[in-house]
């Protein structure tokens, strides 16, 4: 193999997979291999680096249509779908369901208030199984939407449009939590325990798609990407995105930074990556699985999707201080090494760490990407804009 530069498009990579000679490697697998070679021959045998990552992604959602099959009619004000409340003020018979939106009657939160077991992200998990749930609506009625209640069993075959649509999700980077308080905090980072009795951490580390493209140099607006076991969409930035904090020599953002917006057809997901969670004490969740193809245009992509847990630094913050009173942490930094250890040090003391996200499901989207690749299945796209900084 020689030492050339490497300069591929796109559309050359496309070429490649619709012949079947395209070389696609997870991002664990580019790891080793510019580890052990180099990123000039890493970037020389490899076209493509599948990444993965499956977490509970809280800014998550269902646009959906419920159609106007049954004259008369109905303008819809108010909609709840197995007691979840929806969002109706779109048009008379479109409506959003958020992730993290519970239902009204949770028995769980008549016990224990605060605490639910069912929400939007079960509702738009049961739709993907194929389950029916019960929908009520209700409107205030005119003359051209003179319908004023409506109550049935749906399916998801039943709406006419069903769109998975994510205003902020695969943040880059995030707080590792702990809690040095005497009692425990419930945080959408899970149960905190008191005296730093757990550390609470997410992404997939070295398989996480924007540790694998940390300046954003392929994704934007069009890239196309696995999105909860189907084809889904970049749309843009997602809410709370950030490009300004501190980076390591290997371009890793020190703090929480980039996030996506996503979208993508209900109808093609499998439920295997889209569920929906109960954090206790906090509410409800929907969990993502996310897998974000990056080409390997030069032997910067190749050195960028390279990256190892022991090059991403995670900012250390305390739930029962820092967090809430937007303090910059004292505590600094770990890196996912030291927390897929299974403990971190903090001030001298050893403690458990806990991870939200799977890194077992996120490998499985990579791989599961990368024989979607590999098989000419899935084609690279151009991003039709670059993400902007907010």
């Amino acid at each position: 193999m020689g030492t050339h530069k490497v300069h591929r498009s796109i559309a050359e990579i496309n070429e490649k997979i619709r012949q079947g000679k395209a070389v696609v490697v997870t991002a664990a697998e580019m790891t080793r291999l510019v580890r052990t070679e180099g990123k000039v021959k890493a970037a020389q045998a490899v076209d493509v680096v599948t990444t993965g990552t499956f977490s509970p992604m809280c800014s998550s959602g269902l646009l959906f249509n419920i159609g106007q099959k049954n004259p008369p009619t109905i303008k819809v004000s108010r909609m709840w779908l197995n007691g979840v409340p929806c969002y109706c003020g779109v048009a008379a018979v479109d409506a959003y369901i958020g992730a993290t939106e519970p239902t009204e009657e949770d028995p769980l939160n008549k016990v224990h208030p605060g605490q639910f077991k069912y929400g939007g992200g079960h509702v738009i998990e049961d739709l993907v199984r194929g389950k029916s749930v019960h929908l009520r609506a209700t409107s205030y009625g005119t003359d051209c939407y003179p319908r004023r209640e409506l109550e049935k069993d749906i399916t998801l075959a039943d709406l006419r449009n069903a769109v998975l649509l994510n205003p902020r999700n695969c943040y880059q980077n995030y707080n590792c939590a702990i809690n040095r308080s005497r009692r425990i905090k419930y945080t959408y980072m899970g149960p905190l325990k008191p005296g730093m009795g757990n550390a609470n951490y997410a992404t997939s580390g070295e398989l996480s798609p924007l540790f694998n493209d940390p300046y954003l140099r392929t994704i934007g607006l069009g890239t196309r990407i696995f999105l909860g076991g189907g084809v889904g969409y970049v749309i843009g930035a997602g809410t709370q995105h950030v490009e300004a904090p501190p980076r390591n020599a290997r371009g890793i953002p020190l703090a929480p930074s980039a996030t996506l917006m996503l979208k993508g057809e209900l109808s093609g997901m499998n439920a295997r990556y889209l569920r929906g969670v109960s954090i206790l004490g906090y509410g409800c969740s929907l969990a993502v699985g996310v897998g974000i193809p990056i080409p390997i245009l030069d032997e910067d992509m190749a050195w960028f999707t390279g990256v190892g847990d022991a090059d991403i630094q995670v900012p250390v913050v305390d739930y029962s201080e820092d967090y809430p009173n937007c303090r910059p942490s004292p505590y600094g930094h770990v890196t996912f090494e030291e927390l897929k250890s299974g403990a971190i040090t903090i001030e001298g003391k050893r403690v458990p760490t806990v991870p939200l996200t799977s890194y077992a499901l996120s490998l499985e989207i990579a791989e599961e990407l990368k024989r979607w690749i590999e098989e000419g299945r899935f084609l690279l796209t151009e991003p039709q804009e670059p993400i902007i900084s907010r």
